[in-house]
């Protein structure tokens, strides 16, 4: 079952109606999506920043996100970010894991998670099978796996 959450848009339609029915009497969806894990704790995503909000096409990017472990144990999360470019001259994924890092947290113990975007991590293999980085906007979404994000934001590259 060729589920991946680098799929194509064009994708999302099988995904969404296995054009009229599931493939081979199931659901098309993972059965644990990327990043799926248990824990004896919880924790919480907060304050997404993302600066600069603009930068020119071999500019960098940092995402900063708070982490809190919110039980009453130590735990270790994966924090993953996913990268989305909505709008570009050839068919990219829908969402690309950027950049992911295992935080260990006491209990009640909040940590920053940093990350920075560097062109290649922007970059798409245009219709000339060059690697590029093109003007647009960006969306970024921060969590726990591929299907749990619940930070978002964005940010802009300028020509």
């Amino acid at each position: 079952l060729p589920v991946a959450d680098d799929h194509k848009p064009s994708k999302a339609d099988w995904i969404r109606d296995g054009w009229g029915k599931p493939y081979a009497d199931m659901s098309p969806e993972p059965l644990f999506e990327f990043g799926h894990g248990l824990s004896y704790t919880r924790f919480a995503y907060a304050n997404l920043r993302i600066a600069p909000s603009r930068i020119g096409h071999g500019g960098s990017v940092e995402v900063r996100v708070d982490v809190s472990n919110e039980g009453k144990r130590a735990g270790k999360e994966v924090v993953q970010l996913y990268l989305r470019d909505p709008v570009a001259s050839v068919v990219v994924p829908v969402q690309r894991l950027r950049g992911f890092e295992k935080a260990s947290l006491a209990a009640g113990e909040t940590r920053t998670v940093r990350f920075t975007l560097r062109p290649a991590d922007l970059a798409l293999l245009d219709a000339d099978l060059r690697w590029t980085v093109e003007p647009g906007t960006f969306e970024v979404a921060v969590g726990s796996s591929s299907r749990k994000l619940p930070l978002t934001g964005r940010f802009e590259v300028i020509p």
